[in-house]
């Protein structure tokens, strides 16, 4: 491993744990990043698995809330409904993701072009959906109702489309459904630990034959980057939403994704 690239596996780690939870699609950022700095992997697999780091970062921060709904699941209905509504959300990604796990990874995974609309579109969502969100009347992430947790889950597969954004999917969808902004965030957050472990997962079956032991000091230099830059991440921005809204993840997208749709169009 060279050390340029040590430098850009690290560089792309901090990025993921940067854009990970955020609604500016992690993926999108990570792949377009990749473009231009001509890196690659096979199967796209650093890409999936660095995002673990993040996983990580989530599972390290809620240690103690998870640890006690886990708990008194027994003898606690809310706690029960809390984790059954995770799941409910889960399950239209495992049948969604499992289908069309090919077509992701080999078409759109490899198309710069539509990441870069794709963000500049989600941009322009998010900031409409700032303003025509009905008044919240979800304020626990932990209270979802079942039917809700569900229809999150739907909205969630629009990430599968790269530059998308999961965590701006979730949050898009929870806010239009009656969640207040913090309880949107952390609803997502919750939600990213099984559909990013599970992705993981997949992915790493379904390239078990491409994979390269070389690539193991890139992947495990991205995974810490992404752990430290998520913890960070996530310990500032629910306050940072609950003040201030989504506005300035909106005019970011849009600013990447025209800055890279006009170079891609430049030829670069």
């Amino acid at each position: 491993m060279t050390e340029s690239t040590t430098l850009i596996a690290a560089f792309l780690g901090l990025l993921e744990g940067l854009t990970e939870f955020i609604p500016v699609s992690s993926t999108g950022h990570i792949l377009l990043a990749g473009h231009f700095l001509q890196f690659e992997s096979a199967g796209n697999t650093f890409e999936v698995v660095i995002q673990l780091g993040a996983v990580l970062a989530i599972l390290t921060i809620y240690a103690g809330r998870l640890w006690a709904v886990f708990r008194d699941a027994p003898h606690d209905p809310q706690a029960r409904r809390f984790i059954l509504s995770v799941l409910v959300a889960f399950l239209p990604a495992v049948f969604i993701g499992v289908l069309a796990h090919d077509f992701i990874k080999t078409v759109l995974f490899e198309t710069p072009m539509l990441i870069a609309v794709m963000l500049i579109l989600g941009g322009v969502i998010l900031l409409l959906v700032e303003r025509i969100a009905p008044e919240p009347k979800h304020h626990d992430a932990m209270a979802f109702p079942l039917t809700m947790a569900l229809k999150i889950g739907f909205i969630q597969c629009l990430a599968m489309i790269p530059g998308t954004s999961r965590s701006g999917s979730t949050i898009v969808g929870a806010l239009l459904l009656g969640a207040s902004k913090r309880a949107a965030a952390e609803f997502s957050f919750f939600l990213s630990m099984p559909t990013m472990a599970g992705a993981f997962a997949y992915d790493l079956y379904k390239n078990r034959n491409v994979l390269d032991v070389s690539a193991l000091n890139e992947i495990a230099i991205g995974f810490v980057c992404a752990f430290i830059a998520a913890v960070l991440v996530v310990r500032w921005l629910l306050d940072f939403v609950s003040k201030r809204g989504y506005a300035l993840f909106g005019w970011w997208r849009i600013l990447v994704g025209s800055v890279v749709l006009i170079a891609l169009l430049s030829g670069f």
